[in-house]
């Protein structure tokens, strides 16, 4: 080949990071992040039957009755989803200060890991023993003398509602109620009673976010909870070291896994915990994130699918072993295309 004299090298790169940008099946060979079904934790309401179904802050999420969970968790496993999220929508009548229906073993919430374990006994089951359903004041605790939760009082009445997820046949507990101490006690309490194989995922970095605003409403805790807010137990959004904190004295307690909430806003907490303690790091895709891709993708400012994706492999790139979202039958079904 002859050169032509103005050829020179110097105006050249040698190194083209473009070369493996060219196709479809080079990009896949190199891409640093995978993300599968795997990686997904669907989140669902579940709910009695003089409950509305309709979710006004949550598109396309509806809250189900026990019927209508076994059908949707049929359909999620088809599509490759194996884990379910339990959060269970209490008429206001059946609230009260004490959250005495968290621990009536007939409640809804473990009236649906009951018919989920007997229909499908291979599929996970992760469950919450935070009382913000279940309260007329809609704090995720007991609250004090000083209209504050407190924090040690709350724990008792925690312990025993994961004894009774897990003799319902929770896989996971899942506590959010960010009280000091609390891990511990409900592994013990969990061992003492011969659950020593249920696993804690523990909400250890849940920051006091005002990305929750739909899931409160799903909840109804919206109406219960009013103008107060959840700032003296979960963390001040301006904390990073203070997760790491949080993260290292659940480790020390029994946590088996971990989880930062919100997600997408806190893509740095959740980098700087699996770097850190390399133990599995979950990032929960609230419902005010979702909410805001639904909202943006109706104004036709974005499209749903390809940002829903590029949202899921943020976490996973981020260190993320798992996601919990509203939408993960969505992302599944992309993922299967």
């Amino acid at each position: 080949m002859t050169i032509p004299h103005s050829y020179s090298i110097s105006q050249f790169p040698a190194i083209r990071l473009r070369r493996h940008r060219r196709t479809e099946w080079i990009r896949q060979l190199v891409a640093e992040t995978a993300l599968s079904s795997n990686d997904l934790i669907w989140s669902v309401f579940v709910r009695e039957e003089s409950v509305s179904p309709r979710i006004k802050g949550m598109p396309d999420v509806e809250r189900f009755t026990i019927p209508q969970l076994l059908e949707a968790a049929s359909k999620a496993q088809d599509l490759g989803i194996n884990v379910l999220a339990l959060f269970p929508v209490i008429p206001f009548e059946k609230r009260c200060e004490q959250a005495a229906e968290a621990l009536n073993a007939e409640n809804v919430l473990l009236k649906a890991i009951r018919a989920l374990k007997q229909s499908y006994p291979n599929l996970g089951i992760i469950s919450d023993p935070a009382l913000d359903s279940f309260t007329s004041h809609g704090h995720d605790g007991l609250l004090g003398d000083d209209e504050d939760v407190a924090n040690d009082e709350t724990i008792q009445i925690l312990c025993k509602h994961a004894l009774f997820q897990a003799e319902a046949g929770a896989d996971i507990v899942a506590p959010s109620d960010m009280m000091d101490g609390r891990i511990g006690m409900i592994r013990q309490y969990l061992d003492t009673y011969g659950y020593k194989d249920v696993a804690i995922m523990s909400y250890a970095a849940k920051y006091a976010s005002a990305f929750y605003g739909p899931f409160r409403e799903a909840l109804g805790s919206d109406k219960c909870l009013g103008k107060k807010n959840k700032k003296t137990y979960q963390m001040d959004p301006a904390n990073a070291l203070e997760a790491l904190r949080e993260v290292a004295l659940d480790i020390a307690e029994g946590a088996d896994s971990v989880m930062v909430k919100p997600g997408l806003a806190y893509l740095d907490i959740i980098q700087q915990i699996k770097q850190k303690f390399m133990v599995p790091t979950f990032a929960f895709h609230v419902s005010g994130e979702y909410a805001m891709l639904k909202a943006a993708a109706a104004q036709g400012m974005i499209d749903y699918n390809k940002t829903l994706l590029e949202v899921m492999l943020s976490f996973k790139r981020a260190g993320a072993d798992g996601v919990l979202s509203y939408s993960a039958c969505e992302v599944a079904k992309l993922l299967n295309e």
